[in-house]
């Protein structure tokens, strides 16, 4: 019996579809433009931080780029719309060219540097991203520099656009919510997400998961029984690479503007181990509990405290404590208080007490 099979599993995955409901219904449960980006930034990071979990959770591959390959397939997107102006054939050449640039430098790093040492691995993909992001950067008049890209998506995606129209002409309503193209837009991220989550969990759960698990508890008894290691290795990078891709043009096409901040960042890339470790590594499952937890602390955690401050006020130190500006600090006691009692993860230590229950 697996840990998902036990008590605990079973509340996991019942939280995972409490989520997956509500982002399922977030347009006419939260109808606030704030609300959708989040629910939006949610739907994104799951694929991502899961592409993420297949290389360090299942595999053990220690990599600081994955933020890079991301930023390529958003890249692709947007220089695509920019130049071939907002249709699905730019969409496609998009994504189709950020997934080339991603497998090629994939292949290229993992056939030169998967068979050193995890921490010389992790340097070398830190080091790629960095080249990347400075090349971003500097060739503004192909990439936009700093100041980034904005562009125009397919026109289903305009907010102005209708999707259904009632008796006077003007846009439809379904639950007080406008059938318009930026319900359009956030579908087709929910949508987009879903597929690639639901093939990472394919993955996961083939032969060539159990391989992976393998390779991860002991690679040198992996080999000797006949896997050859710096394949499945190289292999594993390049399909969590396309993903991260494919993610990073499902993003752009909802921001509709793409620059380092958004695409490229260093934080991004802490942000995605964050939502690793506070779901639990190597679990499907806990990458979802772990981008919401820590996306909705990103946009609201400040929002609370300073409610909390201002219900304070009366009382000595507390407002000054609870200040909005300090929210990154009390984040911090957050995270180190989640990897003290949940040190598995969120995800894995429920399911591991489940199994001893």
């Amino acid at each position: 019996m697996t840990d998902t099979d036990t008590q605990g599993g079973r509340i996991v995955k019942l939280a995972v579809l409490v989520i997956a409901a509500l982002l399922l219904f977030a347009p006419f449960l939260f109808q606030d433009i704030r609300s959708l980006e989040v629910a939006a930034r949610i739907c994104v990071f799951i694929v991502l931080v899961a592409s993420y979990d297949l290389l360090i959770g299942y595999t053990g591959i220690v990599s600081f780029a994955h933020t890079m390959f991301f930023g390529f397939g958003a890249y692709g997107a947007a220089i695509s719309l920019k130049q071939m102006g907002p249709g699905w054939d730019a969409v496609i050449v998009g994504a189709v060219a950020g997934i080339a640039v991603s497998v090629v430098i994939a292949i290229a790093i993992g056939l030169l540097s998967l068979r050193v040492k995890a921490i010389f691995f992790a340097m070398i993909t830190l080091a790629a991203a960095s080249v990347a992001m400075v090349l971003a950067s500097q060739l503004s008049h192909f990439t936009g520099g700093e100041d980034g890209i904005t562009y125009r998506t397919p026109d289903i995606f305009k907010t102005a656009t209708k999707l259904m129209v009632n008796d006077e002409g003007k846009v439809a309503r379904l639950f007080g919510v406008k059938l318009n193209g930026k319900l359009a837009a956030y579908y087709f991220v929910f949508a987009s997400s879903l597929i690639l989550f639901t093939v990472i969990l394919r993955l996961v759960g083939s032969p060539i998961g159990t391989v992976l698990k393998a390779i991860r508890e002991n690679e040198a008894r992996a080999e000797a029984i006949g896997y050859r290691v710096v394949a499945y290795r190289t292999f594993v990078f390049c399909f969590a690479v396309v993903i991260a891709s494919l993610a990073g043009t499902i993003y752009a096409i909802w921001l509709k503007y793409t620059g380092p901040d958004t695409a490229l960042s260093f934080t991004i890339m802490i942000d995605i181990l964050l939502m690793v470790v506070i779901g639990g590594m190597g679990t499907m499952w806990g990458v979802v509990i772990g981008a919401t937890l820590l996306v909705l602390a990103q946009y609201y955690l400040r929002d609370l405290m300073g409610s909390a401050a201002e219900a304070l006020s009366d009382l000595p130190l507390l407002p000054y404590v609870l200040d909005p500006d300090r929210w990154l600090f009390w984040l911090g006691i957050i995270f180190i208080l989640l990897v003290y009692f949940f040190p598995k993860g969120i995800a894995g230590t429920i399911a591991a007490r489940g199994s001893r229950a």
